[in-house]
């Protein structure tokens, strides 16, 4: 039987790339965005667009469109990033970093909870999130908004893990690795294709007495 995955923020990057080779291994992919981009329509996947994954408004209109169906992986991919250091600290930056707790903190958190009923026994559940939430690993400072943001869904997907295990849905929490993209500026050490092969190798691994774990798209357990 074909599975179904969804995957937020999909327009572009990693999102994108892993639509593709989620479609290559046969399943059939959800993509949702709040604007599509000709490299996802030509694709061939169904495209959901005008979703905020922070608004409970356009995510209660999202289970709408899809009328109860199935789904077996879901991938939390969207996300925004602001590099923001102490003395940039101001009104407007401060909007910058509650607008990235807003996406990628609650994001995942709130798209879960709006979804968990299309969810079921062996349904799996993916954050991606960054190494650069992790508390011990951090000895470079900076990013704040950015690194709390991280360090915060971090922290959601822990919970969903334990929330989830009675119904059988196990969570990963994982790490794409330093990618080159326009969100980095497409400065990086891999490409999406390689990311995306990782975080799928991850989520293929994922089970209930592994659920709740942080891992880098290379496999390696990552540190809190």
């Amino acid at each position: 039987m074909t599975q179904t995955a969804l995957v937020t923020g999909s327009n572009r990057g990693i999102g994108l790339e892993l639509c593709t080779q989620l479609k290559q291994r046969g399943f059939d992919v959800i993509a949702t965005c709040r604007h599509s981009s000709p490299e996802l329509e030509q694709l061939g996947v169904e495209v959901i667009e005008n979703v905020e994954v922070s608004d409970p408004k356009s995510l209660a209109a999202l289970v709408n469109k899809l009328s109860g169906r199935h789904i077996d992986w879901l991938i939390n991919n969207a996300g925004i990033a602001d590099g923001i250091a102490m003395d940039e600290l101001n009104e407007q930056t401060i909007a910058s970093c509650k607008r990235m707790f807003e996406v990628n903190s609650l994001g995942p958190l709130l798209t879960t909870q709006a979804l968990v009923g299309n969810l079921g026994e062996g349904s799996k559940v993916g954050i991606i999130t960054s190494r650069m939430g992790s508390i011990d690993d951090n000895d470079s400072g900076g990013s704040y908004g950015y690194r709390m943001s991280k360090a915060a869904v971090n922290a959601a997907g822990k919970s969903l893990s334990i929330d989830l295990k009675p119904q059988g849905i196990a969570v990963a929490i994982l790490h794409p690795g330093w990618v080159r993209t326009d969100m980095t500026g497409h400065n990086g050490l891999i490409d999406t294709d390689e990311s995306a092969s990782g975080l799928l190798m991850r989520m293929e691994e994922l089970n209930i007495e592994n659920s709740g774990s942080f891992w880098h798209t290379n496999g390696d357990l990552l540190p809190w």
